[in-house]
């Protein structure tokens, strides 16, 4: 097998491209051959307004390099017209990168339902929308690739972010599923948390650092995870400043009781220390390997009395 990634038969839709790291990230899909479709309202990063502009220049300068592109300008909330829009063009659709995103900073006692939904409709209900609309052409072709945006403020948490979090991390549970709905049909999905200078992360650290956190710097995995050479799925990577690491959830071994007997306030109080014991953790893949250590306890009392419950 070649070492190339290349994208010459392959529609790609990156929403959020007018600007960095979506921007970045359609420029080299189409530099590796795909034919991209540039979504982007053109509105501010608190998703006021809208400008065709952005998109429009991302699209002409592929367009000068010898890229395919067209330009998209509609809501990420209308994901069933952006995927239209490319079926119409060029007759398919094969990876999506969910990339729009818009913050609504506030701590959350200053949080009003305005800045919670919003923030859910563009990063949810939007990444929803559009992998909804495309899933069935990637079934009925036998192949996709989708790349949802997640965040460290999902994975952490971060100060004034309860409603960025929220959106985020619950991208994330949507990557697990549709890793696991879409794998026979060779749909592969992925999720990224990346850091980059962008308009949405300017002022927040130092300029020295900055200016290395250049979002081509985040790209090359996006790219990767959208290939055909790319076989893994439901992977969770943060990736930024020329790093890239692959995430994964840890769990303690926990502590058993009998489930006979029932256990009180005072067992936890006693076992605390032990159930927060990280010496011998563990890292469940999935929901049968998640209920494990539960179901050791279940059997090693099934021969117990009951006559305690």
């Amino acid at each position: 097998m070649s070492d190339a990634v290349r994208f010459e038969d392959k529609v790609v839709i990156v929403t959020g491209a007018g600007g960095g790291l979506g921007r970045a990230h359609a420029l080299l899909f189409a530099r590796h051959g795909a034919r991209v479709i540039v979504n982007d309202l053109g509105g501010s990063t608190h998703g006021d307004g809208a400008n065709a502009s952005a998109a429009d220049r991302v699209v002409a300068q592929i367009r000068e390099e010898g890229g395919t592109a067209i330009a998209s300008h509609e809501s990420v909330t209308e994901g069933e017209k952006i995927v239209q829009q490319a079926l119409d063009t060029f007759g398919r659709v094969d990876v999506l990168v969910n990339n729009a995103g818009i913050l609504r900073d506030k701590s959350f006692h200053k949080m009003e339902d305005s800045d919670w939904q919003q923030v859910y409709q563009v990063h949810v209900e939007g990444a929803y929308k559009l992998t909804h609309a495309a899933w069935p052409h990637l079934r009925e072709q036998n192949f996709g690739r989708v790349i949802f945006t997640s965040s460290t403020s999902g994975i952490y948490g971060n100060f004034g972010q309860s409603n960025y979090a929220m959106a985020k991390l619950g991208l994330y549970g949507l990557t697990r599923t549709l890793a696991l709905e879409g794998r026979r049909h060779n749909i592969l999905v992925n999720a990224i948390a990346p850091t980059g200078g962008t308009r949405m992360t300017e002022g927040l650290m130092p300029p020295e650092v900055f200016g290395l956190l250049k979002p081509e710097l985040v790209s090359p995995l996006v790219v990767y995870l959208g290939s055909e050479q790319c076989l893994d799925s439901g992977g969770l990577y943060e990736v930024g400043g020329g790093w890239v690491g692959k995430v994964r959830w840890e769990r303690s071994l926990g502590v058993g009781f009998d489930p006979h007997r029932g256990m009180s306030v005072e067992d936890i109080a006693k076992e605390w220390a032990n159930i927060g014991n990280f010496e011998q953790a563990v890292h469940p893949a999935d929901n049968i390997e998640a209920l494990r250590e539960m179901m050791n306890n279940l059997q090693k009392y099934q021969h117990g009395s009951t006559s305690n419950l």
